[in-house]
């Protein structure tokens, strides 16, 4: 609803019945905004309702307020004209009322300024009904009709609420309704009767009251909860009391992570001499968890191998319980095949339980090195290291030789001119023939 404020303006324009409609009209648009017109006309709809509320002349002003707050459009675009087509079409209404109503959409377009010139006292005084010819409810209708409705429409709810204004049942039937004395009941059931307290009755309407009047409860209890079938899952609310962990490790010292991680970044580009490789391998043994934290991805893991193995081993070590273990090793397996990474997969093979695709692939990619080095002797130097490390395997039981023995068999044949790789020919026929 609107304010008390502007209720108050509201309710003396409509006690404006000596001024002329045109005043009104300036005295509206100077009151209320634009974005007001459609509460401002809210209201007066709720006093129009009711034929007991206002009087006659304040009925007029209230029905013209509605026409001008919508006049710069086409008169089927107003919100308010199913309202004020069937107010003009009610046979039991006030017939000044319902000229008026019919001069103001436009039925008497000739004589529609001249009204707007005359106060709402002077057009009921003047008024002849002799004159007025009144349209029907289906010319008004035809010529409305995207907007009008036939039959306003009422809910049964609202016909069963108790309305705002009730007459005086100590009035004897049929005395004028416009009468002042009416009982208006305000919030909490307090009457206010009686012509001096009219006004203030109805500002109050306005402010508090809903536009149903007072409506019953509709209490709407919850619906019962249906059983729960034998093919149905049942709802569940556990329990869960999780107590929180405290990570002890926050704003601790990290002076000894960087340190290790100026020692990795040393690690990445040569040899660390031995008092630096003990640090490095004494801060991770004291910290497993500063592996997570020392600098290395996978991408760098190349250079640790090739310049500093045994950290490189270490750090592998720790880090394989981790998610990232398996990215590690296969940079390992790809990476070009040395002393130093045969050193490095050779300790993790004694260190721990590698996957046996892993070390499989690397014997693979060990014996393509040597098939494809062009230099013989390099060729005849990375055989023997390649033969060496599969007879330390063998012997240690971390392959098993029938998984790849014809492929091994071929490597020694292909270069049986070798020492060792007759020695480890030799070590496959005795294992053939157990």
């Amino acid at each position: 609803m609107i304010s008390f404020q502007a209720s108050s303006s509201l309710l003396s324009l409509l006690n404006s019945d000596q001024r002329t409609f045109d005043e009104i009209a300036a005295d509206f648009t100077s009151k209320f905004p634009r974005e007001m017109h459609f509460k401002v006309c809210c209201s007066a709809v709720l006093l129009l309702e009711d034929k007991m509320l206002l009087r006659p002349s304040q009925r007029l002003i209230a029905f013209f307020l509605l026409y001008h707050a919508y006049s710069t459009q086409q008169p089927s675009s107003n919100p308010f004209i199913s309202f004020i087509v069937n107010s003009a079409s009610d046979d039991a209404a006030n017939k000044a009322e319902r000229a008026f109503i019919l001069q103001l959409l436009g039925s008497a377009a000739s004589t529609s300024k001249e009204v707007l010139k005359q106060s709402a006292a002077d057009f009921l005084k003047g008024f002849d009904p002799a004159s007025q010819v009144f349209v029907s409810r289906e010319q008004l209708q035809k010529q409305y009709c995207d907007k009008a409705h036939s039959e306003p429409f009422n809910s049964a709810f609202r016909s069963a609420a108790v309305k705002n204004v009730i007459p005086d049942p100590d009035l004897p039937r049929g005395c004028d309704p416009n009468s002042p004395e009416l009982e208006i009941l305000l919030p909490g059931g307090k009457p206010r009767i009686g012509s001096g307290d009219r006004d203030e009755a109805v500002t109050g309407l306005l402010q508090n009251l809903s536009l149903e009047g007072l409506d019953p409860q509709w209490i709407r209890p919850a619906p019962p909860r249906l059983p729960v079938l034998d093919g149905e899952l049942m709802w569940l609310n556990p329990d869960n009391n999780h107590e929180l962990l405290w990570d002890y490790g926050m704003c601790a010292d990290t002076s000894r992570g960087a340190a290790v991680r100026d020692l990795i970044a040393k690690a990445l580009k040569g040899p660390l001499v031995p008092a630096q490789q003990e640090q490095v391998l004494v801060e991770l043994a004291n910290d497993p968890k500063l592996v997570y934290h020392c600098g290395l991805t996978p991408r760098k893991l190349p250079e640790l191998v090739e310049h500093n193995p045994l950290i490189a081993v270490e750090i592998l070590i720790k880090l394989m319980n981790s998610a990232e273990i398996s990215e590690y090793l296969t940079v390992l397996v790809n990476m070009d095949m040395s002393l130093h990474s045969m050193e490095v997969v050779n300790r993790l093979t004694t260190a721990v339980d590698l996957p046996t695709e892993f070390v499989h692939m690397y014997i693979t990619n060990c014996i393509s090195s040597c098939e494809n080095i062009k230099d013989k002797y390099m060729q005849n130097r990375l055989v023997r290291l390649v033969c060496v490390f599969l007879q330390s395997l063998i012997r240690n039981k971390i392959i098993n030789v029938h998984d790849l023995f014809i492929e091994v068999q071929a490597f020694c044949i292909e270069f049986s001119r070798i020492r060792e790789a007759a020695g480890l020919f030799r070590l496959l026929k005795s294992l053939e023939q157990q």
